[in-house]
């Protein structure tokens, strides 16, 4: 569904890729909060499109308005609603596949579920779709950072083959602007440039890549999670996997915490100024799906962008055989875009188990 994701701290987003705007609206954002445009912008101008020779051509500055929810530059903790208009728009360039499944893009699945589709760009299924998202997470994140200290950063492990050297990048001080030191958002720059270059090389060919996103979550103190369908690494899965593209998520050790032994991927207690703390962190920050006090470490695994410009061989709806070369725009990878949202995804899971917990808390007799 579109709507009501989280509890306390809750969203609906709407729009289409080539619809007149984009948006969210946010329910339970608490109040005296200081904010304005200012604050949700910035990580919108990390996703916009056409902000480096990497992404899609499709330029959009993507200014967000607030329409609602605010007073004097303060949160009235009301529903606060946020928009993007759409301004690039080139429906006409999906005219000619307006009868042709794209491969492994969302045209049939949509379809087949609905008996319509929008046909332009992709409609929820874009990429576009998560301004909303972003712009939530931003107000989100603005909440952690300054209610409880909590810093989210995310940043690109690998495209395709070419991965970061594990050296080069330290999640305890790993920071936004670190990231930002190159277009691809990759903070080791050896990696980075062979990265660049080798997506560069295939939007000149008209095709696409993937690559992993790795993000760390420092502050979150222990106790944040519910219980058995609630966990904490469930619910950062379920947004995770709601972001389009991706395919894959780790939290801690991973996958390749199954190639160890017990008695070297368990995480010894160690006191830690006045608390108890880990030695070693292959739980990601988190155990019984609940937040153990340690950063909280995951890794989202997204595909080549399904929209390319090469000539393949499919069919149309009726079946006839037809060879498809995708006009429109699109991006050859879509991992240095997604970093903002991976982040705002993030904050807006932690942020609203947070506020359970707070509730939690307020109501306990022990």
């Amino acid at each position: 569904m579109s709507s009501n994701f989280g509890k306390l701290f809750s969203i609906t987003t709407f729009g289409e890729s080539h619809c007149r705007s984009v948006g969210v609206v946010i329910d339970g954002c608490p109040p005296g909060l200081e904010l304005s445009e200012d604050d949700i912008q910035p990580q919108l101008n990390r996703r916009r499109p056409g902000q480096s020779a990497l992404s899609t051509d499709r330029q959009e500055a993507d200014q967000v308005l607030i329409l609602s929810g605010t007073e004097n530059g303060r949160t009235l903790g009301t529903p606060i609603a946020l928009r993007v208009n759409n301004k690039d728009q080139r429906p006409g360039d999906y005219s000619e596949m307006s009868s042709i499944p794209r491969p492994s893009h969302a045209d049939y699945t949509y379809q087949t579920k609905y008996g319509i589709r929008a046909s332009s760009g992709g409609g929820r299924s874009s990429a576009r779709e998560t301004i909303g998202s972003v712009a939530a997470g931003s107000v989100a994140d603005k909440v952690l950072r300054e209610k409880f200290g909590i810093k989210i950063v995310a940043w690109v492990e690998s495209v395709g083959d070419i991965v970061a050297g594990a050296d080069a990048v330290d999640p305890e001080t790993i920071t936004r602007d670190k990231v930002d030191r190159t277009i691809i958002r990759c903070p080791d720059e050896k990696a980075a440039e062979l990265m660049e270059k080798r997506v560069a090389e295939l939007k000149d060919e008209g095709d696409s890549i993937g690559g992993v996103i790795r993000c760390v979550i420092r502050g979150v103190p222990a106790g944040i999670g519910e219980p058995t369908f609630d966990k904490l690494e469930a619910e950062l899965a379920h947004v995770m996997l709601a972001i389009p593209a991706t395919k894959g998520f780790e939290i801690g050790s991973g996958f390749a915490g199954t190639t160890l032994k017990g008695s070297q991927h368990n995480d010894p207690f160690i006191i830690k100024g006045d608390s108890l703390g880990t030695k070693s962190n292959n739980s990601g920050g988190i155990q019984g799906g609940i937040s153990n006090g340690e950063p909280i470490t995951l890794r989202i695994a997204f595909k080549p962008p399904a929209t390319i410009s090469l000539p393949q061989q499919t069919v149309d709806f009726d079946g006839k055989t037809v060879e498809l070369a995708a006009k429109g725009r699109h991006d050859p990878c879509v991992v240095p875009r997604a970093i903002p949202i991976v982040e705002s995804m993030a904050a807006l899971v932690v942020l609203d188990m947070i506020m359970q917990q707070e509730a939690r808390k307020a109501l306990s007799f022990t």
